[in-house]
């Protein structure tokens, strides 16, 4: 069976080592984030994940979720409502929340954190709770007064959970195309029809009440993603006063079964007239699922992340254990029949490689989560732009390559395994097939990465790019005559400058032809991701190596560094020779000569 450590030695080493967190925290008036409450926070979360939340991981995969065809209710496996309830009754629901509405006010940057750990530790279950977060900025930007009184307060008590309900069975990512209907009524309120599908956690027995936030469109509404509105949807009518009534008009029609994530109840929700009220201005919608979205889609990033964490630690246990063949040079243990299979090159390039990325997808993850709070608290209005345009920028990044990350390092943890890797006994099939859907929901790979190219990098002209590459150039001076960091600080100057010159090229050649965007998108998004972490591996050194950490962490990090830099960073080189070659590769054949 696989289980789980947080790995706190770590997660200590990029808040405070690396990111130091306590002033930041300080400067964006967060008083009570200081190291020992952060630390505390964090050790209780480990336990929390470590003993209530991991055991039932396996299980949970095990049983699946329940459905009653005739009711529409949804059954959460065996233990998962108690864990709910435990989590609830901690307070761990409105960790980043604002107070007045009964949160504790930590920065995102710490619910990251906590995030990672949870995910890490039961992926299905932790679902449950991940959207209400979403729900929750999407009300506090976005809604009515009486809204955010009436339904942010049990949201970030845990009483009440939330969903999203955009995709229908005809339109996935094209929002354009949906065609779930709001009728106004006399009392101001809303008749939400459609049938949504694809819905997170949205019917459970985990709480009373689930609020939808939906996606539908007026009668008056202009045709594509312009005449889009979201409304609040709760399972159990709501009042303006915020009192409770009878079962609105909404009901689970199915359970998806799925690939991976069992645990976890995906819906397909009907809604046949059901009571709403409007969320923000009329076909003005998207902005406010978008606040939702982005805050979703980083949390998605930290799923593959805390999945990729968890496969190392397990993959890395079984290589020490298992013995199986010599070391090439000769015998590690003569004593032994045979040598451990972690003396074995090839098993040490998968470890490695998973730690590399997970170690620095951790440090891009928290600084993202960071960025949150400099967006919204910054000290000045450019400190917030800037903080918001770097964050925008990331988004996609986190998303995009975190969750693809996530499976490289199930796989690479599966082959360590061998056999035994591909049986349930282990567990490690079963993280194979969770992290796949984390590249899928809140937009698949394809679409981070044309959020990134188009919009983020070519739309805003660079605006977040400019900005790392201005973090970049401050390290690269600031070392640039540390010899103990060469190694690091010239191929990481280097890639910044064809970070830049590329992404000039592909903005030049869009002009003449726009499928240039759509062309280089994919690798444009994994070039960044590999720069990124170039970044903060080389940083991660420099930190290091100034601390008082023992020789043997700082030794771990300057070696796993060179494994990223000779190992890893050259998939640019992969990546950049791709986009050089242009759309011609993928559009130049005919439809029809595809299928011979």
């Amino acid at each position: 069976m696989s289980t789980y450590h947080a790995p706190l030695t770590d997660i200590r080493f990029a808040l405070h080592d690396v990111l130091q967190v306590e002033p930041l925290f300080a400067s964006l008036g967060f008083d009570d984030a200081n190291r020992e409450t952060v630390d505390a926070v964090i050790d209780e979360c480990a336990r929390l994940c470590e003993t209530v939340l991991a055991p039932l991981n396996r299980s949970g995969d095990e049983q699946g979720v329940r459905f009653d065809k005739a009711t529409g209710a949804v059954t959460t496996p065996e233990g998962f409502k108690a864990a709910y309830d435990q989590f609830v009754e901690g307070g761990w629901t409105g960790m980043s929340a604002p107070t007045e509405f009964g949160g504790m006010n930590m920065p995102h940057a710490i619910g990251i954190c906590l995030e990672e750990m949870i995910d890490a530790a039961n992926l299905a279950w932790s679902n449950f709770p991940l959207l209400s977060h979403g729900a929750v900025n999407a009300l506090r930007h976005h809604g009515e007064d009486w809204q955010k009184e009436v339904f942010l307060k049990p949201l970030i008590a845990g009483t009440w959970t939330g969903t999203m309900c955009l995709t229908e069975p005809q339109c996935g990512t094209d929002l354009g195309l949906l065609k779930t209907r709001a009728e106004p009524a006399d009392d101001g309120s809303y008749a939400i029809t459609g049938t949504k599908i694809f819905i997170t956690a949205g019917e459970h027995d985990l709480t009373d009440n689930i609020v939808h936030l939906v996606l539908a469109r007026l009668p008056d509404a202009p045709a594509g993603s312009k005449g889009i509105s979201l409304f609040i949807v709760p399972k159990i009518q709501v009042a303006r006063d915020g009192s409770v009534g009878g079962r609105n008009a909404v009901r689970c029609g199915a359970v998806e079964h799925k690939m991976g994530i069992h645990g976890s109840a995906t819906c397909v929700m009907n809604f046949d007239g059901a009571q709403g009220y409007l969320i923000g201005q009329p076909h003005k919608g998207l902005m406010a699922m978008f606040t939702m979205m982005n805050t979703a889609r980083l949390g998605v990033g930290v799923q593959g992340l805390g999945l990729a964490t968890r496969a190392y630690e397990n993959a890395l246990r079984y290589a020490r254990e298992r013995l199986q063949s010599r070391a090439l040079s000769g015998a590690k243990l003569p004593s032994k029949p045979a040598d451990p299979i972690l003396v074995q090159p090839d098993v040490r390039r998968m470890l490695l490689t998973c730690k590399a990325l997970t170690e620095g997808g951790r440090l891009l993850a928290y600084h993202a989560g960071s960025l949150v709070d400099s967006a919204e608290l910054a000290a000045d209005d450019a400190a917030r732009k800037q903080a918001d345009d770097l964050l925008g920028f990331l988004t996609p990044i986190v998303k995009g390559c975190l969750t693809e990350w996530g499976n490289e390092c199930t796989y690479h943890a599966l082959q360590c395994f061998g056999g035994h890797g591909y049986i349930a006994e282990h567990g490690i099939e079963q993280l194979a097939r969770d992290a796949r859907i984390t590249t899928l929901y809140e937009g698949t790979t394809g679409i981070q990465a044309l959020d990134l190219m188009g919009r983020k990098t070519l739309q805003l002209q660079g605006a977040g790019l400019r900005v790392f590459l201005g973090m970049i150039e401050s390290f690269c001076a600031e070392h640039a005559n540390n010899a103990a960091l060469a190694e690091f600080i010239e191929p990481l100057r280097a890639k910044a400058g064809e970070w830049q010159a590329l992404t000039r090229s592909i903005a030049e050649r869009a002009t003449a032809d726009p499928e240039e965007i759509g062309a280089a998108a994919y690798d444009y998004l994994f070039f960044s991701g590999y720069v990124a972490l170039a970044y903060w591996w080389a940083r991660s050194v420099a930190v290091a190596d100034a601390s008082s950490r023992p020789e043997t962490f700082k030794a771990g990090k300057r070696e796993t560094a060179r494994f990223y830099f000779s190992r890893l960073l050259p998939r640019t080189l992969t990546h950049a020779a791709a986009i050089a070659s242009g759309p011609a590769p993928l559009l130049s054949i005919a439809d029809d000569a595809l299928d011979s």
